[in-house]
């Protein structure tokens, strides 16, 4: 089940403001019947356009291996983004990353086309675990191990409870239940220490695949896409 204006968006009839005109203006119809409400929920009905029929836009999931120097966007007028790195096929469709990295941090970042899955995974209220290995600039300490686990106050939150282990001394792996601005950099800043490189090496039930390397990426097996919807408390579409 789907949204009318959101399939529409996803076959290629445009932004979902166009596909609303579109809708509103009385060229959509449902099994025949126009249909003028963009919120309607499509299931096994044919939708035509100006009487032709529309083809459901395929869905995707994807594991992107981030390279350092691309944005997290879904377009930028300055900046190379990920959405560079991928194929026609998969922008058309409407594939989107889910939550971001920073221009400079590397590693595992997972694309959908379902938004509702999107959603869920950087809610904090579903507590998907995303792993990170840093190196600082300074010697880590116990007292940061202490601090992670009480969670950090920041300017603008307070970050949840985290987990912080030590690899070597300017090494560390971080396990976090939340996605904001930035967050595990300024957490490392509210410490004293700053982080020199950071690499997501999981996000919930999926690992970086070792045979990836920066700029790649793969779609989903059936089994992961199934991980990511009960990681999300969500029935696989």
């Amino acid at each position: 089940m789907i949204r009318l204006d959101k399939l529409l968006s996803h076959a290629g009839f445009g932004s979902r403001t166009q596909v609303k005109e579109l809708i509103k203006k009385g060229r959509v119809a449902l099994d025949g019947i126009v249909c003028r409400d963009a919120s309607r929920n499509v299931e096994n009905e044919s939708v035509t356009v100006d009487g032709k029929k529309v083809q459901a836009a395929s869905a995707y999931h994807l594991m992107m291996y981030k390279p350092s120097g691309v944005v997290t966007a879904a377009d930028d007028p300055k900046q190379r983004t990920v959405m560079d790195l991928l194929p026609e096929k998969y922008l058309k469709s409407g594939c989107m990353p889910v939550g971001r990295l920073d221009k400079d941090t590397t590693g595992l970042l997972v694309l959908t086309t379902d938004g509702e899955l999107a959603h869920r995974l950087i809610s904090p209220k579903r507590h998907v675990q995303k792993v990170y290995e840093a190196i600082t600039r300074e010697v880590l300490k116990r007292e940061d191990v202490l601090a992670f686990e009480k969670g950090i106050p920041l300017k603008d939150f307070t970050a949840l409870p985290a987990e912080l282990e030590i690899v070597e001394e300017r090494v560390a792996r971080v396990t976090v239940f939340e996605g904001k601005y930035h967050q595990v950099k300024r957490m490392f800043l509210a410490c004293g220490n700053e982080v020199m490189k950071l690499h997501r090496a999981t996000f919930g039930p999926l690992q970086l695949d070792e045979h990836l390397s920066p700029g790649l990426f793969r779609e989903l097996t059936e089994e992961e896409i199934d991980s990511l919807y009960l990681a999300a408390g969500l029935e696989r579409k």
